[in-house]
Formats: structure tokens, sequence, C-alpha cells
């Protein structure tokens, strides 16, 4: 077999024949995550920050182990997941994340395809094996493993959060402050990543000309739907697009006061972004994970609400106000309608009333 016939990633093409190592041990170790890394870039197309943080998890379980992969064993694992649950406190979640690329390094190292087993076998006497089976990591059997104590603002809350934004601005206008062109902003930040069910990045990301009218309701003016461009990707891929339709008419009434009265204010060069700063930058999501926490400490709200609480928001409001869940489902861009489900929490108002309808029409029916 030729160099041209191996695959991206193969020990053949990172080790060089012929080559005394100094250190084999470290040497191979460092071959196999830099031949994961073409694996992973080239076959699979995935981010570089995905790349380099399964490295990261990869080292801190070798550093842990205290071997290399061809001698990595289960019971390393075990011991490691319990390390991290009872000592480092990580998150469910984490630890799955974790185990998930220790485990897909494991496959690429055991696969005949890229040669390592051979490869340790001539060097090392021995090759490497899967260390994370069934039972000794965790299952994701729900899609979402975030806080319990995330759940959608009720509301009121959200007209508490609102009013208070805009009593800042009405504040920073009144003593002259510098900030009152970015508390407005950030005001308006708010009603439009709840008014149209946006991530905090998917709005920091937004332009001025994503705006555009729909003919199906021309009240709105440029402000009928919503294009997202940077919408939550999945792994190896480009960020998912969709087209919002407003359904909130007040909120487009706030973004058209913004765009045609503050935005215009930014003296300093903002291009087409439709969040700029007053250096000319793009309003980043952390920013705006600040600004939202700078306000829920002082109206004293939950901790565990951040700004994603306000689409989990919109997703429940909607539901609760009659909309077709496969409306909403398409309007925030989830893939399945399970996880749409997830991030509906209806009141109890809600409830009573459906319950309330189901009675009604059962009693209807044993008449």
């Amino acid at each position: 077999m030729t160099t041209t016939d191996l695959s991206e990633g193969s020990a053949r093409l990172v080790l060089l024949n012929g080559v005394t190592l100094l250190h084999p041990e470290d040497a191979v170790f460092e071959a196999m995550l830099e031949g994961w890394t073409r694996q992973q870039r080239g076959g699979r197309r995935l981010q570089a920050k995905t790349i380099s943080d399964r490295l990261r998890v990869v080292r801190q379980f070798n550093d842990f182990a205290g071997a290399h992969p061809w001698n990595w064993s289960a019971a390393a694992m075990d011991e490691w997941t319990t390390h991290l649950i009872a000592e480092l406190h990580r998150a469910e979640s984490t630890i799955r994340g974790y185990q998930t690329a220790v485990r897909q390094f494991c496959d690429y190292i055991t696969s005949p395809h890229y040669q390592w087993p051979q490869e340790c076998e001539r060097r090392f006497g021995t090759h490497p094996v899967q260390i994370c089976h069934e039972w000794n990591t965790a299952a994701h059997l729900v899609d979402y493993e975030g806080k319990a104590g995330r759940r959608p603002m009720t509301r009121e809350e959200i007209q508490l959060l609102l009013d208070y934004a805009d009593d800042q601005v009405d504040r920073a206008i009144r003593l002259g402050r510098k900030g009152a062109l970015a508390t407005y902003r950030d005001a308006t930040v708010f009603k439009v990543i709840y008014g149209w069910g946006l991530r905090c990045t998917e709005a920091s990301k937004l332009d001025l000309n994503d705006w555009y009218r729909n003919p199906k309701a021309p009240e709105l003016g440029r402000f009928g739907s919503l294009h997202v461009r940077y919408g939550k990707r999945s792994k190896g891929s480009a960020p998912r697009r969709r087209t919002v339709l407003s359904v909130m008419p007040w909120a487009v009434e706030a973004v058209d006061d913004y765009v045609t009265n503050i935005r215009p204010r930014y003296r300093a060069r903002s291009g087409a972004a439709l969040w700029p700063t007053e250096r000319g930058g793009r309003l980043q999501s952390r920013e705006i994970e600040d600004r939202f926490a700078e306000y829920r400490e002082a109206l004293g709200l939950d901790s565990d609400l951040v700004p994603h609480c306000l689409r989990h928001s919109h997703v429940t409001h909607q539901i609760e106000d009659g909309a077709d869940p496969a409306f909403v489902q398409r309007q925030v861009g989830h893939r399945y309608a399970s996880t749409t489900a997830l991030y509906t929490g209806v009141s109890g108002d809600f409830m009573n009333t459906m319950m309330r309808k189901v009675l009604d029409k059962a009693l209807h029916r044993e008449q």
C-alpha cells in the first residue's frame, strides 16, 4: 500500500518510517493526537474549537491515567469518572462530553483502518482497546441537560425585566450619562430575543439587512420577518439558517424605533451590525449575558435565569396563546418536536383551561 492509498490520519502518514524516536511513547502519543486532528479536520470537517476541546480532554485523561493509550483500561475510566463527580463536581452533561471525547479517540486508535494497533504492537508489544462501554459511561437520554432551575420566565417576570431595562434608559438620559445609547440598545436586544425566540449568539450576530418585509403582514413594514444566519450548528456543519416570522407587533415597534432613532447615533463605523458598540465593533453574547445578570440581580430574580430563558418563554407563551406547536418548532429552529416540548413550561392557568376543555368534551360524549 502506497502513502497515496492511506486515509487521512493514518499512522504511516504521521510517523516517519526508519526514524529512531528519542522518547517513543510520548512521540507516538503525540502522533496519535496529530493523526486524530487530521482525521477530524479533513474527513469530518469539524470546527477547530471542537477538535481542540477534544484534544484537551484526551490529554487530561492521559495524565490522570498515568499511562499511554495502548495501556489504558476501563478501570481507569471508572476512576476518572469518580474523580470528575466526587472531586471536581462536574455536571452530568460535562462528564458525558468528556467520556464521548475519549470514546471517539479510542474508536480512532483501535480502528485497523488507521493502522495504530499494528504500530503499537510493533513498537510496544501491545495495542490500544476501547475503554468506554455502555456499563461505565453516562448515557445521553434526554435532549436538555441544563440546570433544573433553568425555566421559562413568567409573563410578569419578563414585563418586570423589560420595564426595568426601559427605566435604565430613561435614567441614563435624565442624568446625561454616556451609556444611554448602550442601555437603549440592550433593552431592545432583550425584546428581540424574547419576541423572536432567539439564542444569544443568534441575536448578537444579526445585521441590519436581516429584516425583510412579509407580504402577508404589510402592517409590520420592513420587520415582517427575520433571517437568522447563525443558528445552532450541528457538528461538522455550517450554522443553520432559518427565517423567523414576526408575531409580536409590540416587539416590531421597539425594533423600528431603535433602528430609526438610536442606531444612527453610533458615530463610530458600525458596518452592517444591528447592535454596534461605541468603538465600532459588534455586541457579543457575553455582553448580553452580563447586562441580563446585572438587571436580574437588581430585580432580585432567580439566579438561574439567563437570557436563554427568554427563548424558553417565547416558546411557552406562543403555545399558551394558541400557536400551532409545529409552527413554533420551525420558528425557533428545532429539528424535533420533542426538543420544543422540553422548552415549554405552560402555566397552571393554561393547563386548567385545557383540562376544562377535555372534560367538557368527554362529558358531552357521555350524554
